[in-house]
């Protein structure tokens, strides 16, 4: 695990369309990245699986999709106003900015737990200077929201921010969703959406940038039964990443202590990944208690509370909350996936994706481009199968070789060609598996079956 191979994976992230850098032909954004079409494939495949474990096949959970611009007494409320902020620190002769507790981490000093006075003193007594090798600022709080303005004049009343998570526009829905779906405790609201950070320092490819996706939940319960809930959403959360291919040997939890945890939490658990540049977070469940529902109730004066019509008794509810970045999770399936071996004297590089995120499950070839007959069968069994597996494409640029080299890299799991032999004996398609690279005829009445039972 080197930044060799990170440095692999975010070039065939370019080459083979899964992601680009923004704004690239204008010098790019720092922290800022485009996704192309197999990287919509993917990011659109991993929601469609976490959608359908946590709402589709529940019946507990409802889904929202909330406006990313909000009240900004939304933000004043949650705290994000006053407290959202990581720790600044400038270069005093380049004036670039960096973040004190990254520079802390990169010269073996953990910062958790820490004041900001803490580390200006650690950073004083070390020496420690910045990447440029000079002297050191103070450090200071930077609030890593975007602000704008709503309307068309510029004023203190027209300020809003770009939302920096997704969880608020949950916690103001609460009752909304009372009213209009009447749910029983434990129930979740869950939505997918985009959050804003202005990080400091945006780095590591797509693991931190000032633009990204979460899909998060916040699961609402008595508060005498968080414990429970909570353990069995750590366990959804496991199975979840079995399915997108994420081996269990690469993922390992954090307890974080309590002198660590943030101002609304009681609990937290941090799933860490061996990313190629270290062991980082994946994705986090905290209970929240109930923290953000009484900051909404004392900011706006509405009765955020759960009727139990069973014990006519009023409660406001606790929280869990499951929460994913979805770039993160497109990281940690390309560092996963990534390989390379030998194969017919060559090396070759492939995604060893699970069928279930790969953005192409199956390509299906003419064995020659040039070959009328040839590409007319290939054609039809190609329509045959898009109609059941719509994930399928057409390839006949280039050589077989070169196709099965572009869509091994692609990471798709079953290459089809059409040959000779499959018009003139009948004989069916040579099926070519991603991983081993071994080939077999499966007979053209056959082949959707044999590939649903792969797929």
């Amino acid at each position: 695990m080197t930044n060799d191979k990170m440095e692999k994976i975010v070039a065939l992230a370019k080459r083979r369309g899964f992601i680009f850098q923004g704004s690239e032909i204008y010098g790019g954004l720092a922290g800022s990245w485009d996704y192309g079409p197999y990287g919509v494939s993917l990011k659109n495949n991993i929601k469609n699986i976490w959608w359908k474990q946590f709402v589709l096949d529940r019946e507990d959970m409802y889904g929202l999709d909330s406006a990313i611009l909000m009240n900004p007494k939304t933000w004043e409320a949650s705290g994000h106003v006053g407290g959202f902020s990581d720790p600044l620190i400038e270069d005093v002769k380049t004036k670039k900015r960096y973040r004190a507790d990254h520079l802390l981490e990169e010269n073996g000093v953990s910062s958790l737990g820490l004041s900001l006075s803490d580390m200006n003193s650690i950073i004083k007594e070390k020496s420690i200077k910045s990447p440029d090798g000079n002297d050191l600022g103070e450090v200071v709080q930077f609030n890593m929201m975007f602000k704008t303005q709503v309307g068309a004049t510029e004023d203190p009343n027209s300020i809003s921010y770009l939302r920096p998570e997704t969880a608020q526009g949950i916690f103001v829905n609460f009752k909304n969703v009372l009213d209009t779906m009447h749910p029983k405790l434990p129930f979740g609201i869950a939505q997918i959406g985009k959050a804003f950070r202005n990080e400091i320092a945006p780095r590591d490819f797509i693991f931190r940038t000032r633009e990204f996706e979460q899909m998060e939940i916040e699961y609402f319960v008595h508060p005498e039964t968080w414990k429970e809930n909570f353990e069995a959403l750590v366990k959804d959360t496991k199975q979840f990443f079995q399915k997108i291919g994420l081996s269990s040997e690469k993922v390992h939890e954090l307890e974080i202590a309590k002198e660590d945890l943030a101002h609304y939490s009681q609990r937290t658990i941090d799933f860490e990944f061996d990313y190629p540049f270290g062991k980082k977070e994946l994705s986090g469940l905290a209970y929240r208690t109930d923290f953000d529902l009484q900051s909404h109730i004392a900011s706006s004066g509405q009765k955020l509370e759960y009727l139990d019509q069973d014990t006519t008794q009023k409660i406001v509810p606790h929280v869990i909350e499951p929460s994913f970045g979805i770039d993160r999770l497109v990281l940690a399936i390309l560092s996963e996936a990534y390989a390379e071996d030998e194969m017919d004297g060559e090396v070759r590089t492939y995604l060893k994706l699970a069928p279930s995120v790969a953005p192409v499950k199956v390509a299906v070839f003419p064995l020659l481009k040039n070959r009328p007959e040839l590409q007319e069968k290939a054609r039809e069994i190609y329509a045959k199968i898009k109609k059941e597996i719509p994930q399928a494409v057409y390839d006949d640029s280039g050589t077989v070789g070169k196709r099965y080299r572009r869509q091994d890299e692609i990471g798709t799991p079953f290459c089809i060609t059409v040959d000779f032999e499959t018009i003139e004996q009948n004989a069916g398609v040579t099926v070519r598996d991603r991983d081993s690279g071994q080939q077999e005829r499966i007979s053209e009445d056959q082949i959707i079956d044999y590939l649903k039972s792969k797929l």
